[in-house]
């Protein structure tokens, strides 16, 4: 009896052996799936960007001699006193912006954003988009609507095709004025020079512009602000903690909490729930993270104006 059970035990742990490597096997394909399909999203995401902001450019903007804000609004002033090619403009105004977007969030979203603007900009050389009106009003609200629909959209795809956001987010950090107060400032100097080179009336219509892409941005990225809240709760909420310390580089709250009632019914589990607040630019890398790490994870978010203190200004975001 003895000799036939030290036979089966051996059996008997090897199959369970390879039970769990099967599993492991198994579990590690469908990760390898999902970060397949997520980034096929955000490629997805980003060329609708590209192909959106090139028609708001070429079939509204340009040919009416019209200027949004931001790094697209001086390529277009530069290029309507220069007749610099805008393509090339393009690429050449966002690189300072990039260099920060390097420093301050990683190299895998500057390298992300340098390949959707030099898509941007060979689409405005190379697709012959048409010309749709040359009524101003329907131009600046039209055209700023497709070009406010191309940044949103960029921005959910995990990069920018204008590099003003990353510099006001970065000099946000080293004053008292939040992003909106920078973005403001910043486009009230453009729109002056704007008024100046090309006349009152054709400033007045490229503030609508403005208006229409900042109201269509909000609408594509469903109201989130400047900064996001972001409470996630977990069965393996000390692995989320650590990949927020270690790999986001981003400041955490642990509430101890209980679960009351969810997909299996009720329950009186002890749990962590884990709150965050991190910069709009940063929920898709965190949404990510946190499918990898558990996929039946709950989120919630929500918007918040500003911060002050903790470390949603202090430290650049990281990429390991």
């Amino acid at each position: 009896m003895n000799n036939l059970f030290d036979q089966i035990l051996p059996r008997i742990k090897q199959d369970k052996r390879r039970t769990i490597e099967l599993i492991r096997q198994q579990q590690a394909a469908k990760r390898m799936r999902k970060r397949l399909g997520n980034k096929l999203k955000d490629g997805f995401l980003v060329l609708l960007a590209v192909l959106s902001a090139g028609f708001g450019l070429k079939g509204f903007l340009i040919p009416n001699e019209l200027v949004d804000g931001g790094a697209m609004g001086i390529s277009l002033l530069v290029n309507h006193e220069t007749a610099w090619p805008l393509s090339i403009l393009i690429i050449l105004i966002n690189l300072p912006f990039l260099a920060i977007g390097y420093y301050q969030f990683s190299w895998g979203f500057a390298l992300k954003s340098i390949m959707a603007i030099s898509m941007l900009a060979l689409a405005v050389a190379l697709i012959p988009y048409p010309t749709i009106t040359n009524d101003k009003v329907l131009v600046a609200v039209f055209g700023g609507c497709f070009l406010g629909a191309g940044i949103g959209l960029a921005i959910r795809g995990g990069c920018v095709i204008d590099g003003t956001e990353v510099m006001a987010i970065y000099m946000s950090k080293r004053s008292s004025l939040t992003v909106g107060d920078f973005i403001l400032i910043f486009n009230l100097m453009i729109f002056s020079c704007a008024a100046w080179l090309l006349g009152w009336e054709v400033a007045l219509y490229s503030i609508l512009t403005y208006m229409a892409a900042s109201k269509m941005v909000d609408f594509i990225l469903e109201g989130i602000e400047e900064y996001t809240g972001v409470t996630i709760i977990s069965s393996r909420g000390q692995q989320v903690s650590n990949m927020i310390k270690n790999k986001l580089g981003r400041g955490l709250t642990i509430y101890s909490g209980r679960k009351g009632f969810g997909k299996s019914g009720e329950s009186n589990q002890d749990i962590e729930i884990i709150f965050t607040v991190i910069t709009r630019l940063e929920v898709n890398k965190l949404t990510t993270e946190v499918e990898r790490i558990d996929p039946r994870a709950f989120i919630v978010m929500q918007s918040i104006r500003d911060t002050r203190g903790g470390m949603v200004k202090k430290k650049p975001l990281k990429e390991k």
